[in-house]
């Protein structure tokens, strides 16, 4: 490998951490999107970067040097590409819990973006985040985030499995948080709406309730749903872009 020319040694380094991260980031890893697509997208953002990070990458003078440098770049992209997927599944949580209080948990369409199938709101909320996040700009963010994190890990170190593990029960806590922010008015209105629920069934015990009130339940929870949606799109975003602010760039 050590004879490779100078310039193509440099540039597979830096397609390591790259790709790495490319092939992590939610918009890359979804199943419809093919490989080659992928693959040309990670080419192509390497070689668009390499002139922004001329002199950081210096080539090993072994082969085994070589490849310990690709191994740990490889790791650092893909921790670093997962700590976004981390936060960005905010978003599917979010709707698996609004389909959940709704009545729509049972609704399953298939996700390329998570793989298998996933209920319909989450799904639903998955896409418009994602669509939300290349509508204010996120991305940049993201590439951003590629060029500092040649500020924070210098190619040929690799971080601690102790501040990996940190960062990312960090970015799980986000995300969380997050989610459950994301779902909130769906969660107060069906505490509201299902303590109604128990009392009509307690005033009319020979009524059924559930089968009376269900249609009524989505019709509200749906409306509730539409009428929040900017706000919660526009909240989600701006905690990502504030998440990548604080750890990332």
């Amino acid at each position: 490998m050590t004879a490779l020319p100078l310039q193509i040694t440099v540039l597979l380094i830096l397609f390591a951490r790259i790709g790495a991260i490319v092939m992590a980031l939610p918009l890359f890893t979804e199943d419809g999107l093919p490989v080659q697509i992928r693959l040309m997208m990670a080419i192509g953002l390497t070689l668009g970067l390499a002139g922004l990070l001329d002199g950081r990458v210096t080539a090993p003078g072994t082969d085994g040097a070589l490849i310990a440098t690709l191994v740990a770049e490889i790791v650092i992209g893909a921790g670093i590409g997962m700590l976004v997927r981390i936060v960005f599944s905010a978003a599917a949580t979010a709707g698996s819990i609004a389909s959940m209080q709704i009545g729509l948990s049972s609704v399953l369409v298939p996700d390329a973006l998570l793989g298998g199938q996933t209920p319909l709101l989450a799904h639903f909320l998955s896409v418009a985040a994602l669509v939300g996040c290349m509508a204010m700009g996120v991305h940049h963010l993201w590439i951003r985030a590629i060029l500092h994190s040649y500020d924070q890990f210098p190619v040929g170190t690799l971080p601690s499995s102790q501040h990996l593990a940190g960062a990312a029960i960090l970015a799980s806590a986000r995300a969380t948080e997050l989610a459950l922010s994301m779902a909130a008015p769906l969660l107060v209105y069906a505490t509201v709406f299902n303590t109604a629920l128990g009392l009509a069934a307690r005033l009319a015990p020979s009524l059924q309730v559930f089968f009376v009130a269900q249609p009524l339940n989505m019709l509200l929870g749906l409306a509730l749903f539409a009428v929040t949606l900017g706000v919660v799109l526009t909240g989600f975003c701006r905690a990502m872009i504030a998440f990548l602010h604080d750890g990332l760039i």
